[in-house]
């Protein structure tokens, strides 16, 4: 197995820039391998490992561990001692995961709580000199342009272009998307966690506290104007999942606007356990149900669309199909 840095070059084909390949022989749904992918995102620290043919990906292990870092980073401004060991001993069982499960490569990335913490080289240092795993801190394009691949599986985009949005703890990603790429895309510090630790949108809390936030989330939003009106978007990432676990357990995969009113009213008078019980969801999700209510209705209040389509997939199911891709050689439109 091998552990790799990237650099970008998997989210290239969704960028508009195409690595240069030798020729290939066409052979499709030919399984390719086993691969890992993991990203210290800024709500979990999160391992999938999966066999894909480039075109699917079969789910073979899923780890979680929560650390909030989102949250931590925008209170403290850097990753404190006690969480760098976390993610030490976090990333070491990640390795032996893959290794146990034969993956051709492992591939770790950093998203945006490692982007705005003060000591992140050190993190990823550390990290690197105590397990040997490389930890790519990449930026929001190719956040978008892996998770554009993964949610493919079970939407598809029209070739006059779809919205899609992907919310974390640490930010929100936008993109206009067509069927073959990603148009535009913007990203803002809006995750959850931030929402958490500056305007203490924790259940239960003041009505006012929800009036500020979104006024300061639509403040965001309007300095944006590169996106085309839309009726529906495509929504991947665990805050939207959550949501989407927490208001259907019929599994119906849109969510409309005046369900996340209820939802926003439900979080602002219950207190988490209260969430857990009513919602069915796990303790420490039930945490994000408030924040990433109102940034989703701010976000399609802002956009003019009412329902939002919940992807099963994201950014680690495309890092998995990027790896098969690009060691089979595929071509994209195969």
């Amino acid at each position: 197995m091998k552990f790799v840095l990237l650099r970008h070059r998997l989210a290239a084909p969704y960028l508009g820039v195409t690595p240069k390949r030798e020729p290939y022989q066409r052979k499709l749904w030919r399984v390719i391998g086993i691969y890992a992918a993991a990203d210290i995102g800024s709500n979990t620290t999160h391992l999938l490992v999966g066999e894909t043919d480039g075109h699917r990906v079969t789910r073979v292990e899923n780890r979680s561990e929560w650390i909030s870092l989102g949250e931590i980073v925008t209170r403290e401004g850097r990753v404190p001692e006690a969480v760098i060991r976390q993610l030490v001993a976090t990333m070491r069982e990640f390795a032996r995961i893959a290794r146990e499960q034969k993956a051709r490569r492992l591939y770790v990335f950093a998203t945006e709580a490692m982007r705005a913490a003060q000591n992140h080289d050190e993190v990823v240092r550390t990290i690197l000199e105590a397990t040997g795993v490389q930890v790519e801190v990449i930026p929001p394009s190719v956040e978008v342009a892996l998770s554009y691949h993964g949610v493919k599986m079970d939407y598809r985009f029209s070739r006059h272009g779809d919205l899609f949005f992907e919310l974390g703890g640490g930010s929100l990603q936008a993109a206009f998307c067509k069927e073959d790429r990603v148009e535009s895309c913007h990203s803002w510090p809006l995750g959850t966690g931030r929402m958490r630790a500056k305007y203490g949108l924790i259940s239960p809390c003041l009505p006012s506290a929800v009036e500020l936030a979104t006024d300061r989330i639509v403040e965001s939003l309007e300095e944006y104007e590169a996106f085309w009106p839309s009726e529906t978007a495509c929504g991947s990432g665990g805050v939207i999942r959550g949501i989407w676990r927490a208001l259907h357990p019929d599994l119906e995969k849109r969510i409309y606007r005046e369900e996340l009113d209820y939802l926003i009213w439900a979080a602002t008078h219950l207190s988490q356990e209260d969430l857990v019980r009513r919602f069915g969801v796990k303790p420490k999700r039930a945490g994000t149900l408030l924040a990433g209510a109102v940034v989703f209705r701010a976000v399609m209040a802002r956009f003019g669309f009412f329902e939002i389509f919940v992807s099963e997939y994201g950014i680690r199911d495309g890092a998995i199909l990027a790896m098969g891709r690009e060691d089979a050689a595929l071509p994209e439109g195969s």
